[in-house]
């Protein structure tokens, strides 16, 4: 396995041997839940999928701004696959020094990988342009957000473990009383989240428009707002927070808005501003911003709650059956949600129905993959995603982020621009 993956943080994911099958061997025997590897290969190849048609195609492409498509799955699908990883790696802690220490390098490492492959380095790979502005520099992005959530739900599992404890309670909630501290975090990080996002005032702010393709470029550009408890693109909360704690001008500069009906006649693909588009089309705004990251952490809390079902439970089916219900309950809740217009489903501010329904539909990917490939053991067919999910890194940085692509543009027999005076000469 590689050393870091994008959401697999840990070596040691196991899965118990508990069939009646095996029930003559010892239950130190283990073997590695396929299911959960062929999950992080789906949601990587899903990715670059997304990233590389989405512009022909935007029915998979990020939502603009209110609903649900293909690209919104993918993020929640990898912190959701972190959560599972969390619970079977720290399934049993004897030294919780130790353990942290291994939180704190790889939260690091991500960190590291993260400001490398989306602060701005690499502009343009295709056109070989490299460098980095600071004054511009993109503090936020997956793996940024992925960082933050594994650090937080692993160092509440690590603390709120006991090491000794070999089985657990039985009864039919006994998981959720087992692991209370865990939807305890959870409750306070909705709360946060919630009372940040209908609390919080936005007044009218400014920026400046960077864009050098734009007739406004270098111009000062005003919004108007004023308001208190909107989930518009202009004056929703979770915009004013990165505004104010990263600075406009270290956001992401082309926000999945600006393909909305209210900027650009093209709609839903992508294209020129319209002349009389509202100023916000021209602005910046962090998808994965500081209060939206909180709000994903909630996804990784799920997460660990279903790699627990893994060990509070030995029987395939319970699993299934608690798995399923589960993200059918999720489903329903976000999707209700939405539809009654309380809370829309949002990927751009995480909201609460965008969290239930993504992760209710991880849920089902899982249960699906789990029924497969460690209970029919169809894992022959699985095989590429297999090999992906565990080399998960090494696919993201060299097929996500385009740096397999600039490596390839970076050789050439002669340069473009010679042979072009070769040519006028």
């Amino acid at each position: 396995m590689s050393e870091i993956k994008v959401a697999d943080i840990s070596h040691d994911q196991r899965l118990l041997v508990h069939e009646e099958a095996a029930s003559t061997q010892s239950l130190s025997e283990k073997r590695r839940l396929a299911s959960l590897d062929i999950f992080r290969g789906l949601t990587v190849a899903l990715m670059i999928l997304v990233d590389d048609a989405g512009g022909e195609w935007p029915a998979i492409a990020h939502a603009p701004w209110e609903g649900c498509n293909l690209a919104d799955f993918v993020m929640p699908f990898f912190l959701f696959i972190v959560g599972v990883s969390i619970a079977l790696a720290f399934k049993c802690v004897s030294n919780k020094f130790d353990a942290c220490k291994k939180v704190g390098f790889r939260t690091c490492k991500l960190l590291f990988w993260g400001l490398l492959l989306q602060g701005g380095f690499s502009h343009a790979p295709d056109e070989l342009t490299y460098g980095v502005d600071v004054t511009m520099m993109r503090f936020c992005g997956i793996l940024q957000r992925i960082a933050l959530s594994y650090l937080v739900v692993a160092l509440v599992e690590i603390f709120t473990k006991n090491s000794h404890e070999e089985t657990l309670s039985t009864g039919r909630f006994s998981i959720f009383k087992s692991y209370y501290w865990h939807w305890i975090v959870g409750a306070l990080v909705l709360v946060i989240y919630l009372a940040t996002l209908y609390g919080t005032y936005v007044p009218d702010w400014e920026f400046v428009v960077y864009d050098k393709h734009s007739i406004l470029y270098g111009k000062v550009q005003s919004v108007s707002c004023g308001v208190r408890g909107k989930l518009n693109p202009p004056c929703n909360a979770v915009g004013y927070v990165d505004r104010q704690v990263l600075g406009i001008n270290h956001m992401y500069h082309h926000p999945a808005w600006r393909r909305s009906k209210a900027c650009t006649d093209y709609s839903p693909y992508e294209g020129s501003l319209r002349q009389d588009a509202p100023s916000w089309c021209h602005a910046p705004f962090e998808p994965e911003g500081v209060l939206s990251s909180v709000s994903a952490i909630l996804s990784t809390i799920i997460g660990v709650h279903f790699g627990h079902t893994i060990l509070h439970f030995k029987e395939h089916s319970d699993r299934l059956k608690h798995w399923i219900s589960t993200g059918l309950a999720l489903l329903a809740l976000g999707l209700t949600l939405h539809f009654t217009h309380l809370m829309p489903l949002n990927k751009q501010l995480y909201s609460f129905s965008y969290t239930c329904v993504t992760s209710g539909a991880a849920a089902l990917v899982f249960s699906v993959l789990y029924s497969l490939v460690d209970i029919m053991e169809w894992k022959r067919m699985f095989l590429p995603l297999e090999w992906i999910g565990m080399n998960a890194m090494l696919v993201y940085v060299m097929g996500a982020e385009g740096v397999l692509a600039g490596f390839f543009n970076g050789w050439y027999y002669r340069h473009p621009d010679k042979t072009l005076v070769d040519k006028l000469d």
